[in-house]
């Protein structure tokens, strides 16, 4: 309910910061964590820095939260991929340990950011890590009675993207190089969902008819990676060169992640939601700003965003 105080781990990445705003905007009171600052926090939030591996951390920050939205990872599967002893201690003994103080400090539920990857037997160790801390939650909620809802998130964009984000790597390269290389044939389809329309329905799980649910939250237009840079291109008036590198295969799935059985997922919508080409069209606004103010230049001659 608005007014209770919630946590969120993770807070100064992509989805932690943009729940913790849609939190706020809902007045629930919003303690954050994670092991940096957050360039998005406001006035009206608290702030911890830790170590997920440090409960005592974990303990100051958690005190008196109804709530909790674990957020903090290595989401990187390239990464994971190169250091699973990181993966594992950040993904899963982390999680443990907000699993454990939840439940001596009393929170009402843990709410984990999970990926459609638990389906998959690809991902690497970010998907194993993620299958794994999906059971120990459930396993929690078994032997504790500490309550969940798991958030299995598709392919998110928009503002705040890590430089490994499919879509800003995309635009990035379209503006710095005037081309885009994919790796693959593009014929994969992918449910691209704008972060702030994931953030709303994340805050949305809240609610009491999700508790001890899993749930999908993707997007709800469904598109071929080709297609998506061939609306890429079009934004840039056709200036851009995209190439398939067919040699160089990388995507994880073709249509669909779903060879691997874990708990069924309900998939969460909204009636309302980002326009994939408005929200390319608006990060590209941004990364353009963001890359001005970096190099010290002038516009580079995208289209400006409308009011």
């Amino acid at each position: 309910m608005p007014g209770e105080k919630v946590l969120v781990t993770g807070s100064s990445g992509f989805i932690g910061s943009h729940v913790a705003d849609v939190l706020e905007e809902r007045d629930y009171q919003v303690i954050l964590f994670d092991a940096v600052p957050s360039k998005y926090k406001t006035n009206t939030q608290e702030e911890y820095i830790g170590d997920l591996l440090n409960p005592d951390h974990i303990a100051k920050a958690m005190k008196n939260c109804q709530y909790v939205f674990h957020f903090a990872a290595q989401a990187d599967i390239n990464s994971s991929s190169e250091d699973p002893t990181k993966t594992i201690h950040n993904n899963i003994i982390g999680t443990q340990n907000i699993l454990e103080m939840a439940r001596k400090t009393s929170v009402k539920r843990v709410l984990f950011a999970s990926t459609i990857y638990v389906y998959s037997e690809l991902g690497s160790f970010y998907r194993v890590s993620k299958q794994a801390c999906e059971k120990i939650i459930e396993e929690y909620q078994k032997e504790f009675g500490l309550d969940y809802t798991i958030l299995r998130f598709g392919s998110l964009y928009g503002p705040r993207a890590n430089d490994f984000n499919a879509i800003r790597s995309f635009l990035i390269h379209a503006i710095k190089e005037k081309k885009i290389i994919r790796r693959g044939d593009g014929e994969e389809l992918r449910e691209y969902i704008h972060v702030k329309d994931a953030a709303r329905l994340s805050v949305v799980s809240l609610d009491e008819k999700h508790k001890n649910k899993h749930l999908i939250i993707t997007g709800n237009q469904q598109i071929k990676v080709k297609d998506l840079l061939t609306m890429i291109r079009e934004i840039f008036n056709g200036k851009i060169e995209i190439e398939f590198d067919l040699e160089d295969e990388l995507h994880h799935y073709e249509i669909t992640p779903y060879n691997y059985k874990p708990q069924v997922a309900q998939k969460i919508t909204s009636d309302t939601f980002h326009d994939l080409g408005q929200g390319l069209l608006d990060l590209l606004y941004d990364l353009e700003l963001e890359m001005n103010k970096e190099n010290g230049e002038k516009r580079i001659g995208l289209r400006k965003r409308k009011k």
